[in-house]
């Protein structure tokens, strides 16, 4: 199942109203996007935009009863300019982003985003291009790795996950994500006795960052986003870790200074305890948001 993260918070921050133009930036699994059509019709717009086109078909038949007020775009959201203005439109009343993986991509196994469920090592959202996990695990460097895994998984044991790997691909290709998670596993599990967190998750998070240009591809998204917003509109962001917290807060920090922008949250909404329980994968979720005066 889909569970939209903080969507009552997310509805109360971004106020789209009947006729406005909003931009879903990812669409994931549609429960955001649901909910925004129901308070701009009549009237209203909503520009749906996911990387992954399995989201966009998802999607498309979740919004099927909205078809005429949905333009669904398989595009990465860097491009969001180029995206508003192939259809013509100038300005939009607000814009989300909900940052990282849904849960449909965490849970197909095929995808190969889950160190808990063993398939192809992919973890790219476009499927149709770039290099995959697997390409960079079997092919970069012991010091490329090593700075990958440390810069986009915050990981402080990086070079001994480094070697392990190193060591494991000269015996074999690593293919799954089931033996990437055993090689690092048994690289770094002592370090991680005690703890919840799985000793691969951190490896995991930079691989898919990395595969994905996460972090670049924000920080070009809300800086074109700004240009794009009407006077009185907002941009809301739903970050899962520091590292994209990191950006969005600087983002927006500039912006307050040097533009027509207010911070709308000095801290960032989270969960409450009834959602947390309900949908665990949501503990982490940050909600900031800022708008254009």
């Amino acid at each position: 199942m889909h569970f939209p993260v903080l969507l009552e918070e997310v509805i109360s921050c971004l106020q789209p109203e009947a006729g406005d133009v909003i931009l879903d930036a990812t669409a994931g699994g549609g429960g955001h996007a649901k909910a925004i059509l129901g308070k701009i019709l009549p009237g209203g717009t909503l520009v749906a935009v996911d990387r992954d086109a399995e989201a966009v078909e998802r999607v498309r038949g979740q919004l099927e009863s909205f078809r005429d007020h949905v333009t669904l775009v398989n595009e990465d959201f860097r491009n969001i300019d180029k995206i508003l203005d192939s259809l013509d439109i100038d300005l939009i009343d607000g814009a989300l982003f909900d940052i990282g993986m849904s849960s449909f991509q965490v849970d197909d196994a095929e995808r190969g985003f889950s160190f808990r469920k063993d398939g192809p090592l992919d973890m790219r959202f476009d499927t149709g291009t770039g290099p995959t996990a697997a390409d960079i695990v079997n092919t970069a460097s012991l010091e490329e790795l090593a700075d990958i895994i440390k810069k986009y998984g915050e990981e402080r044991h990086a070079k001994r996950v480094a070697q392990a790997i190193v060591a494991a691909r000269e015996k074999e290709r690593i293919e799954t994500t089931g033996t990437l998670a055993d090689v690092v596993a048994k690289a770094v599990g002592r370090k991680y006795r005690g703890v919840k967190l799985h000793p691969a998750a951190r490896t995991f998070q930079a691989l898919r960052i990395c595969v994905n240009d996460e972090l670049e591809a924000l920080e070009e998204a809300l800086d074109r986003t700004a240009e794009l917003v009407k006077p009185g509109g907002r941009i809301c962001v739903i970050s899962f870790h520091s590292l994209e917290d990191r950006i969005v807060k600087r983002a927006f920090k500039a912006l307050a200074s040097d533009g027509p922008f207010i911070m709308v949250t000095k801290k960032p909404v989270r969960p409450g305890n009834e959602e947390m329980r309900d949908n665990p994968r949501s503990r982490s979720a940050k909600l900031r948001v800022i708008e254009r005066e």
